[in-house]
């Protein structure tokens, strides 16, 4: 512990009480929480920080605590978020230089248990894995779209983590792969399946300005496997792809043509396709796909040509 920490919670020996002083005393007294390996852990801090003193910058949160109180939060979460930061651009930096397997890949099998590797949770929220990619990848928010989506076409949500790689998993996907990504929003789901993988991936995309975020972390993390166009599905040429994603990207007739389209592709080689979302129940219709694994809308369903 630093001589600054036990200058400031010297105050809780002298009878100091206050509940936000206690909580802070418990975090300026774990400096493991410093150490690169404990994301997880800062993670949680400063989702605690924010739920207790909210908006640091704003005028209300200030006025609701003590003005020494208030600064102290601010500077760990400074801290903690300068940790963090670091370790971002460590990883960043391996991946560059092309080290195999990536800090990343480690980081992520890690520190996930055998359960969820193998069942994860359902649905579409995030967790600390989410943190860590955006962390790494630092995609550019794209500028607003100029593009009016036909109502067919599903606004863009992206692939949380532990789904990504439960489909890497249940492709299974390896180097001599190509992957495509159809409505690939800003590119998560390509740009990690290539730097975990090494398979070259194509992310497909109506969306420019989504498109040009994700070329822009491709090429800062030269990632010269990994491909964005921004083009209509249903004007792509899909004769690379072995596997092919949909995270429930467009429906009706859109979703119609597409599986059309690749079910001629199966016709010219074995093909997987893997889904997320409501479009698994139209893909699990599809006579001339297998579903390799229990087919369940909330989580990745594999299927396989047949």
């Amino acid at each position: 512990m630093s001589t600054i920490a036990d200058a400031i919670c010297l105050g809780e020996q002298i009878g100091c009480v206050h509940p936000l002083h206690t909580f802070l005393c418990r975090l300026e007294r774990n400096p493991s929480l410093f150490q690169p390996e404990r994301l997880r852990e800062r993670l949680i801090a400063l989702d605690n920080l924010d739920a207790e003193f909210g908006d640091f910058d704003s005028e209300s949160s200030a006025r609701r605590t003590d003005p020494s109180i208030h600064e102290r939060a601010r500077a760990l979460r400074t801290r903690l978020e300068a940790t963090n930061a670091e370790l971002y651009r460590s990883v960043r930096s391996q991946i560059v230089r092309g080290s195999r397997p990536h800090a990343l890949l480690q980081w992520l099998q890690d520190s996930a248990n055998e359960n969820e590797a193998i069942d994860p949770l359902p649905g579409s929220s995030f967790d600390w894995r989410d943190e860590l990619v955006s962390g790494v990848l630092q995609l550019r928010e794209p500028s607003e779209p100029n593009f009016q989506r036909p109502t067919e076409m599903v606004p863009y949500q992206p692939t949380p983590v532990r789904h990504i790689l439960r489909l890497i998993a249940a492709a299974p996907l390896a180097e001599d792969d190509v992957f495509v990504d159809l409505g690939s929003g800003l590119g998560h789901v390509p740009l990690l399946v290539s730097m975990v993988t090494g398979a070259t991936s194509l992310g497909i995309e109506v969306e420019a300005a989504y498109v040009a975020s994700a070329q822009e972390c491709a090429q800062s993390l030269c990632l010269g496997g990994v491909q964005f166009i921004s083009q209509d599905v249903r004007e792509a040429d899909l004769a690379s792809g072995t596997v092919f994603y949909l995270y429930s990207p467009f429906k009706g007739s859109i979703l119609t043509d597409v599986l059309s389209a690749l079910r001629s592709e199966s016709t010219r080689r074995p093909i997987t396709v893997c889904s997320l979302g409501p479009c698994t129940r139209a893909v699990a219709n599809q006579r001339w796909l297998k579903a390799k694994t229990i087919t369940d809308v909330g989580r990745i369903t594999a299927f396989d040509s047949q």
